[in-house]
């Protein structure tokens, strides 16, 4: 008999606040997505904090990680079929206070949901970035790279090249576009992942992430920093990537992939 393929339709979305994201129409979204997995970041809530209507959508296992701080960070977790293991950060109490990474480990695929760090803070904060993007690529390669395939999904705070954020040259000095990052970005790469929505779709204007003081998103003057960074050995089973900049409700929209395998 052939192999069983399971087909999901996952999504990333950084909420910018959980409880603000379900005054403006989060769970009617949620409804109307089809979703398999939805992996959030930014959820800045602790768990007593979280409403009973999200934390229990019909249909969902959901799973919560929260930093240490109240109203910060945070990451969760909604998935159809329950997870093989569920993990809560990576065994380091500097990154994992912050509440940053959620992993989903499923049979033939490990999800890692990742609130990255901002570095606009200064030089401190963008080390502490690239620190958090080491330990983390270091921790996935020692424990799952060699039985299963990563997809690593969330607010990478990183655009990639040019075609990635409106304003390259002007925002070049700025943390999300300083080369450092950028290189990082490209370290994963050689680490044997794919930028999957660039398999889908080359055009410009593409971003994920608009400024609100600005309002930005009216002029579609944006950064795309929300990425699925597929390990090749299943690149091949993305069979789409999308972007949504017509879902509101954040500064951020979601993205979606679909995988069959």
């Amino acid at each position: 008999m052939p192999e069983k393929i399971n087909k999901y339709l996952i999504y990333t979305w950084n909420v910018n606040g959980i409880r603000a994201a379900e005054k403006k129409g989060f769970l009617d979204w949620f409804k109307k997505s089809k979703a398999d997995i939805v992996c959030l970041q930014e959820t800045k809530a602790q768990p007593d904090q979280i409403p009973d209507n999200i934390k229990n959508v019909n249909g969902y296992k959901t799973y919560w990680f929260s930093a240490e701080k109240k109203g910060y960070s945070s990451v969760a977790l909604f998935s159809k079929s329950e997870p093989l293991n569920v993990y809560t950060g990576f065994g380091n109490p500097k990154f994992d206070s912050e509440g940053r990474v959620i992993i989903g480990e499923y049979e033939k695929f490990v999800l890692v949901n990742v609130y990255f760090p901002n570095g606009g803070r200064g030089p401190e904060r963008v080390k502490y970035k690239l620190d958090f993007y080491d330990e983390l690529f270091y921790f996935l390669n020692r424990k799952f790279k060699t039985n299963k395939g990563i997809i690593v999904t969330g607010d990478f705070n990183t655009a990639h090249k040019e075609i990635d954020l409106a304003k390259p040259e002007q925002w070049s000095k700025v943390s999300g576009f300083l080369k450092e990052e950028r290189d990082w970005v490209d370290k994963i790469i050689n680490l044997g992942y794919t930028d999957v929505f660039r398999n889908f779709n080359k055009k410009e204007g593409q971003y994920t992430y608009w400024d609100q003081i600005s309002r930005a998103r009216e002029r579609n003057e944006g950064w795309r920093i929300d990425y699925f960074m597929v390990s090749n050995n299943i690149s091949d089973k993305v069979k789409d990537s999308k972007i949504y900049p017509d879902v509101m409700g954040s500064d951020h929209c979601p993205v979606s992939i679909k995988l069959e395998i």
